[in-house]
């Protein structure tokens, strides 16, 4: 699994999945992770992907899920999201491999010390780390450059990247202040400026600090 668009300032977040085990092939000549890959490459990449996998899926959480809930939540949803579009057409999987070193997909272990009142916990008293699963779900695990270095992760981040730059593409037909066509929704100059001039539109995480966001009340 794997997600894109986390640091965009627009659209949603993007969580990609890609479903394999012990008798797959061995994965589609030229796969990389996303990020290595021109968009020629990428959108060609897909169809064999899709082929190669038992499974795959892209799921999303939009702009107002992520102001409504925050992005780690948001990326656990579209995750969860991709992650049953995937199950329904294969059952129930084992393990989640997660690219990077943070585990977004399980239950947060919940604030005790919150709870009571505390802003820390007691001197010598540690916190639980995350469980690394959630209930009813598969086992999650993380790795560093796992896109790099696992075929399905880098799968997974094929699909999820070409299908939010698809969306972005289409978006920007109705909101072409922004660029979208080819910023995706980062921050680049261009779009930077165009919210110092525009404001943020119903697409933008306004939750986030963004240019000309008092334009917009």
């Amino acid at each position: 699994m794997d997600e894109v668009g986390r640091g965009a300032l627009a659209g949603p977040v993007s969580v990609g999945v890609v479903v394999i085990d012990a008798r797959t092939r061995t994965a589609p000549q030229g796969l990389a992770d996303s990020k290595l890959l021109t968009p020629a490459a990428r959108e060609a990449l897909v169809p064999r992907v899709r082929r190669w996998a038992l499974a795959s899926a892209v799921g999303h959480a939009s702009a107002a899920e992520i102001d409504a809930h925050g992005i780690i939540a948001a990326l656990r949803l579209a995750g969860r999201r991709a992650l049953h579009e995937a199950q329904s057409q294969v059952g129930a999987v084992d393990v989640v491999l997660l690219d990077g070193r943070h585990d977004w997909l399980s239950d947060p272990v919940p604030d005790l010390f919150a709870s009571g009142g505390l802003d820390t916990p007691p001197e010598g008293v540690g916190v639980a780390s995350d469980p690394g699963a959630f209930r009813g779900g598969p086992d999650v695990v993380t790795m560093i450059k796992a896109d790099m270095r696992c075929s399905s992760v880098a799968g997974a981040s094929v699909l999820a990247k070409v299908e939010r730059d698809a969306i972005l593409t289409r978006l920007a037909d109705d909101h072409p202040h922004y660029g979208w066509e080819s910023n995706k929704g980062y921050s680049a100059p261009a779009h930077l400026a165009a919210l110092v001039s525009h404001g943020p539109s119903v697409l933008h995480r306004r939750s986030w600090n963004l240019p000309g966001a008092m334009m917009a009340g």
